[in-house]
């Protein structure tokens, strides 16, 4: 595919409804999976592993076991997963100054 827009490539990375929050909670500081799945509302369990192995898989996420019992589990952001969230910012931005547009059933 020879795109002019590189939106192909920016959505093969954040596709979906997900991978773009989750970028936004990581950009900051690890996190532990608990810690994600009560950051991220209405997301399951299945998908939110589902979505965190993809990331790492894509090199924007870093998995860390800290091989304990119980399992202690710690997601980072890379540097080239960095550039992804910065990326967003603006997208979340706009959000933000549009919000009032949503209609409320949707909120």
């Amino acid at each position: 595919m020879n795109a002019v827009c590189g939106l192909d490539v920016a959505l093969r990375y954040i596709g979906g409804k997900w991978k773009p929050i989750l970028l936004f909670h990581l950009q900051f500081s690890p996190r532990r999976f608990g810690e994600l799945k009560r950051l991220v509302e209405g997301i399951s369990e299945k998908v939110l592993i589902q979505q965190l192995k993809d990331l790492t898989e894509d090199g924007i996420l870093v998995r860390y076991d800290f091989k304990e019992v119980p399992p202690k589990v710690e997601y980072s952001i890379t540097e080239f997963g960095r550039t992804l969230a910065q990326a967003l910012q603006p997208l979340c931005e706009w959000g933000n100054a549009n919000r009032a547009n949503v209609p409320v059933d949707e909120q």
